[in-house]
């Protein structure tokens, strides 16, 4: 399927790995323009280099300021902005009698506010566009939340709840808001929770997640692609009457209907 992305102006946040990058990847394999952003910059440069990035910059979106300056410096070099995928680093992981105010406080900034300001910031460019996507990054403990996830789960609920109001605000405008819900990718961060969980069960990591990917419907974790190529056709033009959605792909571990 031809996605018709050709030429379309995209940016792409906390894009140096994981799934940020893949969803970079999959539009500029699809023939759009891409910026991308991370805080490290040896590593957000090289992925610019790799996928044949429009641009790229360091910055931290859990700072208003940088989220300025990342917002002008990206409609500059593109010209203009059709897509934003905002995604940031996964908040502190723990259950709730572990979770003090600063744990609360950083994943507020990380997750919630970076995908306000990041929005907000993109409005007058995604107006203007006639086209504009919002994706936003969320998790799957959004629909089932999990206990040692508890603080990354309430606050991607407040992005969740932001992006189906957002939906219906800017419709009339021609832009699509959606969440991508993953569940079980294989990404850093996945790591790093079956790494604690398998800590405080006493077992190796390998054997934790030959025992989580037993409990998957599917019988294996998933690919940061698998999510890359979702955020393409959401973005596209045959997904126009798609918004408001969280959709969670997760290999049908979670429940909920």
């Amino acid at each position: 399927m031809n996605l018709d992305l050709d030429g379309c102006k995209a940016l792409i946040t906390g894009a140096s790995k994981g799934l940020g990058k893949a969803c970079a990847k999959a539009l500029a394999d699809e023939g759009a323009r891409v910026f991308i952003c991370a805080r490290n910059a040896e590593e957000t440069e090289q992925t610019a280099r790799e996928i044949g990035a429009s641009g790229w910059m360091s910055a931290d979106v859990s700072q208003f300021e940088e989220v300025r300056k990342l917002m002008a410096g990206a409609t500059a070099a593109l010209g203009g902005l059709d897509i934003l995928v905002a995604n940031a680093g996964g908040p502190p992981t723990g259950p709730f009698d572990r979770a003090p105010d600063q744990d609360w406080d950083i994943a507020n900034q990380l997750t919630l506010m970076s995908a306000v300001r990041l929005t907000r910031e993109a409005l007058p460019a995604l107006k203007a566009s006639g086209r504009g996507r919002v994706i936003h990054l969320t998790g799957y403990g959004v629909k089932e939340p999990m206990t040692d996830l508890v603080v990354s789960d309430a606050v991607r609920a407040g992005v969740t709840v932001m992006a189906k109001t957002l939906a219906t605000d800017l419709g009339p405008f021609g832009i699509t808001v959606n969440c991508i819900a993953p569940g079980p990718i294989m990404t850093d961060r996945l790591i790093q929770v079956h790494a604690a969980r398998a800590d405080n069960i006493g077992i190796s990591l390998d054997e934790q997640f030959k025992r989580f990917a037993e409990t998957i419907p599917v019988r294996r974790v998933g690919e940061p692609k698998e999510i890359g190529d979702l955020c393409a056709f959401l973005c596209s033009p045959q997904a126009g009457y798609i918004t408001g959605q969280a959709i969670v792909v997760d290999g049908g571990v979670n429940r909920s209907i």
